[in-house]
């Protein structure tokens, strides 16, 4: 395991309170199209306390959602350093990064990706099975409890409204008890009350569980519920 590292100093715009749970130094990711390279990322510098609940928001391409699939370890960062939880990210290899998703983190998109072919149920309990829990079917039941979907979960994805698969998508977050959840414009497919109420429970869950969140929303008033906002412009952080 690589030593976390050092804390910024104190005048450091990018401090958190307290140990920091994600730690982003000089991030850089460029990648290659017919063009040339292209920039996404341009020196992202970040802290994220553990419990910390952050909004990131942003124009359209400017480079939200890769920072966010580079902290899930779903995209390898060009250059820089990338911790979670005292783990450098850039030093593991594509097993060690999906052992620590499993264990860690928890990852809810605009899409719901779920199996069609699978029940409420048996998608939720994936993770979990994949963690080697033995009692995935017990737990993944209990997410969905906690959801509202208790009388749903023999039924699959195409039998449930938008709003019930988001909510699907939040229990399979949610069932392995991550550290860190990130979201990316979970609401962006449903209509305005369905999405209030999944962040309603979204942040329901938040508290409950004391999960660090990462947040990406274009809808500031959404953000302005985490306790800190960040704006990206052009692959930087800007504000």
């Amino acid at each position: 395991m690589t030593a976390p590292l050092a804390e910024p100093p104190a005048t450091s715009p990018h401090m958190s309170i307290g140990k920091p749970l994600v730690q982003v130094r000089d991030l850089h990711l460029t990648v290659p199209s017919a063009a040339g390279p292209v920039n996404i990322l341009r020196g992202i510098d970040l802290d994220i306390a553990a419990g910390e609940a952050v909004g990131v928001v942003g124009p359209s391409g400017s480079g939200k959602t890769s920072l966010l699939m580079v902290l899930a370890g779903l995209e390898a960062a060009t250059s820089g350093s990338v911790m979670l939880d005292g783990h450098e990210l850039t030093k593991l290899d594509e097993d060690a990064l999906a052992r620590l998703r499993r264990r860690d983190v928890g990852i809810v998109f605009q899409a719901f990706h779920l199996i069609a072919s699978m029940t409420a149920l048996e998608n939720v309990a994936i993770p979990l099975e994949l963690a080697g829990s033995r009692d995935a079917m017990a737990r993944a039941a209990e997410s969905l409890i906690s959801v509202g979907l208790g009388h749903r979960l023999t039924h699959l994805p195409g039998q449930l409204s938008g709003g019930e698969q988001q909510r699907v998508a939040l229990a399979r977050a949610f069932a392995p008890r991550p550290r860190l959840l990130l979201a990316d414009e979970p609401t962006g497919n449903l209509d305005g009350a369905t999405g209030q109420s999944v962040m309603d429970l979204l942040f329901d869950l938040r508290a409950e569980h004391g999960t660090t969140l990462m947040l990406i929303t274009h809808d500031p008033a959404l953000a302005a519920r985490c306790g800190r906002t960040i704006r990206i412009g052009d692959g930087k952080i800007v504000a």
